[in-house]
C-alpha cells in the first residue's frame, strides 16, 4: 500500500518539475533569447522523479524480503540493511545528478 503513495508522490514531483521546466523555457523564448535552461530544469525533474520511482520500487521489494529474513533469522539483520541502503543510494544518485544538472556541472 505504501509504494502506492511513493508512486503517486514522486509523479507528482515529476509532474512539478516538468512544468517548472517548460515554464522556465516559455519565459526565455517569449523574452527574445531561446536558451536550454528550461530543458535543464526539465532533465532534471526527470531524473529526480525517475531515481524516486526506481528507489520505491527497489525499497518495496528489498524492504518486505528484509522484513521477512529478518522475522526468520533476527541475526541476519545487518546483511538485509545493506541491501535496502543499496536500493535507497539510486534516489540519492538522482538527486544528486539533479542537483549537477540545475547548476549547470
Amino acid at each position: 500500500m505504501k509504494s502506492k503513495y511513493a508512486f503517486a508522490f514522486t509523479l507528482g514531483l515529476l509532474l512539478f518539475f516538468a512544468g517548472v521546466g517548460v515554464a522556465s523555457a516559455q519565459e526565455e523564448t517569449a523574452a527574445g533569447g531561446a536558451t536550454n535552461s528550461g530543458l535543464i530544469a526539465l532533465g532534471a525533474g526527470i531524473a529526480m522523479a525517475g531515481a524516486g520511482i526506481g528507489a520505491g520500487i527497489a525499497i518495496s521489494a528489498t524492504g518486505a524480503a528484509a522484513t521477512g529474513a529478518t522475522a526468520e533469522k533476527p541475526e541476519i539483520f545487518g546483511r538485509v540493511l545493506i541491501f535496502v541502503a543499496l536500493a535507497e543510494a539510486v534516489a540519492i544518485y538522482g538527486l544528486l545528478i539533479a542537483f549537477m544538472l540545475w547548476t549547470k556541472i
